[in-house]
């Protein structure tokens, strides 16, 4: 069993220890709740030292063992009541297939995938200037402070991306800026945020962003508007417009083969779902790639 600890770095050292195994960022928000509540409790207890401070609260807030099982009691009720309700389970493969439609997630990955475009442009627009006149403005007695507050925005423009990951993808992300040692120097604490992995593997991600949202955006819109096309095209034939459907500038015309409608229309719908099944797939994958560039890095001793 752990001493009683005797200071905010003690106590949120054997925090970390109790929140072994536990989600990163469950982990980071912890340790951020903690701090928090042990500084307020501090300021306004002036007359008290650390040491008395921790004990007194240890009975309130509670020990990092307690504080540890009531997050992660809490983070299971709150994923429960979060989590959209699961379909009814389907046996048939067709069932799977086409019960994909159905499922809200797919919608939001969808959206997701589509909005990484404009995302994209904007982190890398943001990292390339950022970076570009950190190291200008390196030689000049501004430089400094304007290198700290790119790399301060660099944290809050990842816990912004965090969210958005969150809500549509469905990756459990940090809903608290990222926890760091107060009461230190300045010049170590800017010397800490510098050596932290998570400054540059967010960066790689912010940079990653552009040609992933250009795929992704390409990827849906090409999907979508063929699958689309190939729906609309025997009833477009149907109803005397034969050649709605061009490609390279050639219309593409069924008037002639009729037999080939229903074939048709079945590709169509079959591409359709499975570039839902496909949304489905990489937005899994991406909600993995944001949880390891943006969180998982900063999870050291």
């Amino acid at each position: 069993m752990n001493s009683q600890p005797t200071t905010i770095p003690a106590y949120l050292a054997q925090l970390r220890v109790a929140l072994a195994g536990a989600d990163p960022a469950l982990v980071q928000d912890a340790l951020y709740d903690a701090e928090e509540y042990l500084r307020s409790e501090l300021a306004e207890n002036p007359g008290k030292s650390e040491a008395e401070v921790i004990a007194a609260v240890a009975g309130s807030y509670g020990a990092p063992e307690e504080v540890a099982d009531i997050y992660r009691d809490t983070e299971v009720t709150v994923q429960t009541a979060l989590r959209t309700p699961p379909s009814p389970p389907r046996k048939s493969w067709l069932g799977r297939f086409f019960g994909i439609a159905t499922e809200p997630r797919t919608y939001a990955a969808l959206f997701y995938m589509v909005l990484a475009l404009a995302t994209g442009i904007f982190y890398f627009t943001w990292v390339v200037a950022g970076i570009s006149m950190s190291a200008g403005l390196a030689v000049l007695i501004i430089g400094v402070p304007f290198v700290i507050l790119y790399f301060g925005s660099v944290r809050v423009l990842s816990l912004v991306e965090g969210r958005i990951v969150e809500v549509m993808l469905g990756e459990r992300m940090p809903r608290r800026p990222l926890y760091a040692v107060r009461g230190r120097p300045w010049p170590q604490r800017i010397k800490d945020m510098f050596l932290d992995p998570r400054t540059w593997s967010t960066q790689l991600y912010f940079l990653a962003m552009l040609p992933l949202g250009i795929v992704y955006f390409t990827m849906v819109v090409t999907g979508l508007a063929v699958s689309a096309g190939l729906i609309a095209a025997p009833f477009l034939a149907m109803f005397g417009y034969p050649d709605a459907i061009t490609l390279d500038g050639i219309g593409v015309s069924f008037q002639d083969a009729p037999w080939s409608w229903p074939i048709v229309f079945a590709a169509g719908v079959a591409m359709l779902f499975a570039c839902l099944h496909l949304v489905r797939l990489i937005a899994n994958w991406h909600g993995q790639l944001a949880k390891h560039l943006l969180v998982k890095a900063a999870q050291y001793a």
